[in-house]
């Protein structure tokens, strides 16, 4: 495994699993089957819904908890400093966990400045070993950085694949001292990723699969980098990258299918911001439900 250090000395697995979108009760199996291929960063997220389910499989595999590296992420109806302290403490809860080593702001909107306030103190008590943002856009990432120096995000984690490859945006995330972290590496196999001819055609000349050239496209750029996949042989594939190198000449070919354009939603289009205020009045009835399901 390769390794990124984040700006506070850190060190991070260059190649993590994601468990966004696994359904709760498939979510500790394939943390168990993750973590048997060798991954040691796992990410999840209080609006994932299942990290219960993680905590789980942390604490039922044979990896110490010292090599292991969990990120989770707060969601925006839990910003604001008190709330999302609170939420710090439910997630650590259904974690089972003493500390978590990053958590991040899930999106940029709300009060995210009282959310980072909250993040940083729990930082100095020693509750989380790095805090970090996701989803904030250069300029949103400027201000957090320049207006709350106390400390500065370790990691900004964004969506990055071929068809969206945010160069600029590492390039201004460096100047801040900020790890770029890519989530949606295979654009969820939209616009063709899988059987794109020119990444195709660059697996073909090391016997290896699109999601395999992929993936070590963004190592080889220092992207920290998250799949995700409930099928083992599948773990395995997209863990086994460090045996190969891709070319100079690879990698610009690769940086030509870059169309800076996000194959899922603008956050600086207002109907989105919408949409995200929607799906905050989701998650609440959600947990309404849940509530009501574990009192009978």
């Amino acid at each position: 495994m390769d390794y990124v250090t984040l700006n506070n000395g850190v060190k991070m697995p260059i190649l993590g699993f994601g468990v966004y979108q696994i359904p709760q009760e498939e979510t500790k199996q394939a943390v168990l089957d993750a973590i048997d291929v060798g991954y040691r960063s796992i990410d999840t997220a209080q609006s994932y819904f299942n990290e219960k389910e993680v905590g789980e499989a942390i604490a039922e595999c044979d990896v110490p908890r010292e090599e292991l590296f969990i990120t989770t992420k707060i969601w925006i109806e839990n910003y604001g400093y008190e709330k999302c302290k609170a939420s710090v403490f439910e997630s650590l809860k259904k974690l089972g966990l003493d500390y978590i080593d990053l958590i991040l702001l899930h999106q940029p909107f709300a009060d995210y400045y009282g959310a980072y306030r909250a993040l940083e103190e729990l930082y100095e008590e020693g509750l989380i070993k790095a805090i970090g943002v996701s989803n904030f856009y250069p300029d949103r990432l400027a201000d957090i950085c320049l207006f709350e120096r106390k400390v500065i995000p370790a990691i900004n984690q964004v969506e990055t694949n071929p068809l969206n490859a945010q160069y600029e945006a590492q390039e201004n995330m460096k100047k801040h001292g900020v790890q770029i972290a890519a989530w949606a590496p295979f654009g969820e196999g939209m616009q063709g990723m899988f059987t794109n001819e020119t990444l195709f055609k660059i697996g073909e000349k090391y016997d290896k699969s699109v999601a395999q050239v992929i993936l070590r496209w963004l190592i080889q750029r220092r992207v920290v980098v998250l799949c995700k996949s409930t099928h083992k042989e599948r773990m395995s594939e997209n863990f086994d990258v460090f045996d190969f190198e891709l070319s100079a000449e690879d990698m610009d070919e690769i940086k030509t299918l870059d169309n800076s354009s996000s194959l899922f939603f603008d956050h600086a289009d207002p109907e989105m911001v919408e949409w995200f205020d929607e799906m905050v009045e989701v998650r609440k009835k959600q947990q309404r439900a849940d509530l009501e399901q574990k009192k009978w």
